[in-house]
């Protein structure tokens, strides 16, 4: 298989397969839900894991910020933070050192406690892998989980959609970029897109908490948009429609992925935010974040499952695209 999510198909039959025998489960693994559901009497802890396995100079804080939106878009809040470090041989010791300084200062931030993981050295791999298991707690009453999503519920994109893909390239792919004529503005425009924007949903998580109509909740990682909206539909078990032409491709973006051949829809894209609300709800939604410094749009809606999962492009309705591997592994694989 290629680098990337397992297939949808594979990972959906992988998952029927686990027997949830405890009741305590009140959310178990379900392809498009971001945590699991413990029940714990007055209140549910919320629990989720991601790795950060991609080369960056910012290990610790991404597992941080990933491992958090994950939480919050289930309508929680960020306690605890377990994380497991593994480092190649021969790899300086400061390096380790940034990695575990990054943690403390990300969980610092977020008010997030770093209560324990594992650290080793090992063969066989060529850069830091950093995992993190991070936990939350939501009352009963305030969690948000897409299932609950109902035929006719809107979808509003919060931001702009491959925020953080788009950093990415430009940090990564610096060279080539400027060598095919991007300017040296607009990459450092794109790089700075991780802190500026940033990618925590946190704030836009916040706001949706106080409305009453919000039917769920998903931060668009790997995969990016496309793959999102998929995510949405199997959880939801609904069909999906939306309107190109609504959706925020910020400027850097397209420059870049036009650069580099690649597909917006199907980039990495933490710091967006999908929100699933009430038929007739999105306006006041809207406006309440942006009250908050937060830009949104009604991208789509939710429609019935035998609709399929749709985009509208002009006058033309197309098939969303279904990316096999994120376009951001898709470009690296290349190199």
């Amino acid at each position: 298989m290629q680098a990337g999510k397992l297939p949808p198909e594979v990972l959906t039959e992988i998952l029927e397969r686990i027997s949830v025998k405890d009741p305590r489960v009140f959310l178990g693994p379900k392809n498009g839900e971001d945590a699991t559901l413990i029940d714990c009497g007055d209140r549910y802890l919320v629990v989720t894991m991601d790795p950060i396995t991609f080369a960056t100079d910012l290990t610790g804080w991404y597992l941080v910020q990933v491992n958090a939106n994950d939480i919050f878009v289930m309508g929680a809040i960020p306690k605890w933070l377990l994380a497991t470090i593994i480092l190649p041989e021969g790899i300086d010791q400061r390096v380790m050192t940034d990695i575990f300084d990054q943690l403390l200062e990300a969980c610092e931030v977020q008010d997030i406690t770093l209560v324990g993981g594992h650290t080793e050295v090992t063969h066989g791999i060529s850069r830091p892998i950093v995992i993190g298991c991070m936990i939350g707690e939501v009352s009963k009453e305030k969690a948000v989980v897409k299932s609950s999503a109902r035929e006719g519920d809107e979808i509003i994109l919060t931001e702009g959609i491959a925020i953080e893909g788009t950093s990415l390239l430009a940090r990564e792919a610096y060279e080539e970029l400027m060598d095919k004529g991007v300017s040296k503005d607009i990459l450092e425009q794109a790089s700075q897109l991780l802190l500026d924007p940033g990618i925590s949903v946190a704030k836009a998580c916040a706001v949706a908490r106080r409305f009453p109509d919000v039917h769920g909740m998903h931060d668009p990682t790997e995969g990016g948009l496309a793959s999102a909206l998929r995510e949405v539909a199997g959880a939801s078990e609904l069909g999906v429609f939306i309107d190109y032409s609504k959706v925020n491709v910020i400027p850097e973006c397209q420059i870049i992925c036009d650069t580099l051949n690649l597909d917006p829809m199907g980039l990495i894209s933490s710091g967006a935010l999908l929100i699933i609300v009430s038929q007739g709800e999105s306006l006041n939604l809207i406006e309440a974040l942006s009250k908050e410094g937060v830009d949104a749009e009604q991208i789509g809606r939710l429609w019935p499952a035998e609709n399929g999962i749709k985009m509208a492009c002009g006058d033309d309705i197309f098939e969303i695209p279904n990316f096999e591997r994120d376009e951001l592994a898709r470009y690296f694989s290349t190199k």
